[in-house]
């Protein structure tokens, strides 16, 4: 299966706004992008510092609300 790296971006993007299951699917597809050596680096490095931004959202958001992360 070909990994849609606009479609990962574009997910990562909106990953505020689905629920944690969803988020976490956003998160692995993520993670294949990052681990497929025919990818461009520098489509690799954009979805990495998006998947870094998410990931910090999320830290925030769940420390916020009380939870640890």
């Amino acid at each position: 299966m070909a990994i849609n790296v606009r479609k990962v971006y574009a997910n990562l993007k909106h990953i505020d706004e689905v629920d944690p299951v969803t988020g976490a699917q956003y998160r692995q597809l993520a993670q294949e992008v990052l681990a497929e050596s025919g990818i461009s680096l520098a489509r690799r490095m954009v979805i990495a510092e998006r998947l870094m931004q998410a990931n910090h959202f999320l830290g925030m958001k769940t420390t916020t609300d009380g939870d640890s992360y």
